[in-house]
């Protein structure tokens, strides 16, 4: 047997890199590498990285940058990139990089083990980018993916459903840099999510670019809905959440699911971008203004307890101080739970890149600071507004004074108790509300 190596895994960005890193792990402890915290121990050091934010190639070769020290005092550690900027970078990274070892892309990480066994053994630099069209290797065994002994502790999980996306927004890369969409066989999603719940998980969250569009494994005639429901009938499983929603396909029967199914949380991240039909339109977003807010009304409908979240951009090409009046609109008439708002940047290969009329850095820091302003005031009244009230909160950890954990709603709550409720599910009576988390005491 190979002797034990120690790998240490950096992550940029989103959940989608999260679980990654999480398979990366998962899949190399099957090779003798062992998870470490210390780079200075790591055989293997690999960064994972994202695209969608601001400069991420700077990023990339800017944390590259930290690791020659590494690499000179420790000429047989290999060093990988992977992800998003991997896939979009490729080769070039390597040219540009000489101490890079491995370059892989988003539908790649199968090939690990074969990269790292070429560098390690025949001294071989390599870039691997190949999108595959639903190969099933590319959503890894969960066995393999996430053995029992990473599991061990973690109160909640990342389960990938879905890969990619179809709907080509003028400002996003992803469907460049992860490929079209490729739905995930629903009996591995099961699989692996009985496995997580074996090893103690009690909530899990269904991830995707674009889950409302799932339709199971090639020959499978599942949508998400019918997922769902698979996954409220295992056994130990406490709560169900999922994300990103497309507000185009979110159906009526998903609407219904919040109220058939007892697991499924009372919230929703659903992404609206902007307030403005015209800047809509340009974003090619598929729907309309007064679309996403039916939909709200018909999640609220059906749910009065549901929470809303969103993301919006500001200062896309184009926006007029009316365009942004809209979004200020939308904003107080949806009252969201919460809001992940971001300054428009461009990015390469998209369409919205080559608009001319791009909005001056001050515009978009005026009117992000002005909707982050009424985002805080809206979140903390309707904060105020559990005060009194009892939830149910998974405890998911501690700090040295209080327990923190999620209610259906994903609201922080924090609590005083015993850490060994870390893992379990309580009701709480709220004391206070403010603008990002609830207080309050175990009853």
């Amino acid at each position: 047997m190979d002797q034990e190596r120690y790998l240490f895994v950096e992550t940029q960005g989103c959940q989608m890199n999260d679980s990654d890193s999480e398979k990366i792990a998962g899949l190399l402890a099957g090779h003798n590498y062992m998870p470490t915290a210390d780079k200075e121990k790591a055989d293997l050091i690999i960064l994972n990285t994202c695209s969608v934010r601001n400069k991420a190639e700077h990023k990339v070769y800017s944390y590259l940058g930290t690791l020659r020290p590494y690499k000179e005092k420790k000429p047989e550690l290999i060093i990988g990139v992977g992800g998003c900027v991997a896939q979009q970078k490729g080769e070039s990274l390597l040219k540009r990089v000489p101490y890079l070892d491995i370059v892989f892309g988003t539908h790649n990480i199968h090939k690990l083990p074969e990269l790292i066994d070429n560098a390690r053994v025949r001294n071989e630099r390599a870039s691997e980018t190949r999108f595959y069209e639903g190969e099933p290797e590319i959503f890894l065994d969960p066995v393999l993916a996430r053995p029992a002994d990473l599991g061990t502790g973690k109160v909640t999980g990342l389960v990938t459903v879905m890969l990619g996306c179809d709907n080509f927004c003028s400002y996003c890369i992803v469907p460049y840099v992860r490929g079209r969409e490729i739905s995930r066989p629903s009996a591995d999603i099961i699989r692996e999510i009985e496995g997580l719940v074996e090893t103690g998980v009690k909530e899990v969250t269904l991830i995707g670019q674009n889950v409302n569009s799932y339709e199971g494994g090639v020959g499978e005639d599942t949508d998400f809905p019918s997922l769902l429901s698979e996954i409220n009938s295992i056994d130990g499983l406490k709560r169900i959440r999922f994300m990103t929603s497309h507000p185009k396909d979110l159906s009526e029967s998903l609407i219904d699911s919040f109220c058939s199914l007892s697991k499924l949380c009372e919230h929703t991240h659903l992404p609206v971008q902007s307030g403005s039909d015209i800047i809509l339109e340009r974003m090619n977003r598929g729907y309309s203004r007064d679309a996403y807010l039916k939909k709200v009304q018909a999640l609220r409908g059906k749910s009065p307890e549901m929470a809303i979240t969103s993301d919006i951009i500001v200062g896309f090409p184009g926006e007029t101080d009316a365009d942004f009046d809209d979004t200020m609109d939308m904003t107080e008439r949806v009252r969201y739970d919460a809001l992940f708002a971001f300054k428009y940047s461009p990015r390469p290969e998209t369409r919205a890149a080559g608009m001319t009329d791009q909005v001056p850095e001050d515009i978009k820091e005026r009117r992000l600071t002005a909707l982050f302003d009424k985002q805080r005031e809206i979140s903390l009244e309707k904060n105020r507004e559990y005060e009194g009230r009892i939830v149910e909160v998974l405890l998911e950890g501690r700090d040295p004074e209080r327990l923190s954990g999620k209610s259906r709603a994903f609201k922080t709550v924090y609590l005083k108790g015993d850490e060994r409720l870390v893992g379990e599910t309580v009701m709480a009576r709220i004391t206070k509300g403010s603008a990002n988390s609830l207080t309050g005491e175990i009853i």
